[in-house]
């Protein structure tokens, strides 16, 4: 069973200082979720600024949360949805011409569970090319989707997913190739 009182962070974690990951948080909240939905310009600038990869054309709604934007990749042209977590405790890598709908939560941290002390792991998650994870879809730690793949609104996303399938459920399973 884990003792909590034996668990701790791990050095570099986040991956800056705990006085950037503040600062991101406060322009997080002030600058970002409350800008006017039609200035994507503006928050792709902000993420930029804190070290995120973002494409051209990329269009993130105005309550998207990131975790920390230095772990962040996002392809050219896609659409990231209202109220859209991207717990990046590790990398996230969202393609080209991807559409995440809105509530999705991904995630690419957990814990071992075996371990007492209960530690954290980051574990990277790869959204490819051309994806679209309809609404309140759920990506878990270590998970890759393959290019062109769907994944079905409130799907939950344990295992990576291969390319050109249409896939739904909990856990998501495959329903049929996409056809394009």
């Amino acid at each position: 069973m884990q003792n909590l009182r034996e668990f701790k962070i791990p050095v570099n974690f986040r991956g800056k200082s705990a006085w950037k990951v503040q600062a991101w948080w406060i322009i997080q909240a002030v600058f970002i979720n409350l800008s006017p939905q039609f200035m994507y310009s503006w928050r792709r600038f902000i993420l930029r600024c804190f070290g995120a990869n973002i494409g051209k054309g990329v269009l993130l709604r105005p309550r998207v949360h990131v975790q920390y934007p230095w772990k962040l990749s996002v392809g050219d042209y896609s659409w990231i949805g209202d109220g859209v977590v991207i717990y990046n405790l590790g990398n996230i890598k969202i393609g080209a011409n991807t559409v995440i709908s809105q509530k999705t939560y991904i995630c690419a941290g957990t814990h071992d569970y075996k371990s007492p002390d209960f530690p954290i792991q980051a574990k990277p998650v790869t959204i490819e090319d051309e994806c679209w994870l309809a609404t309140d879809v759920y990506v878990g730690p270590g998970v890759t989707i393959g290019k062109g793949t769907v994944v079905g609104a409130r799907s939950s996303v344990f295992n990576s997913l291969p390319a050109g399938k249409i896939c739904f459920g909990s856990p998501a399973k495959i329903v049929r190739n996409r056809i394009i």
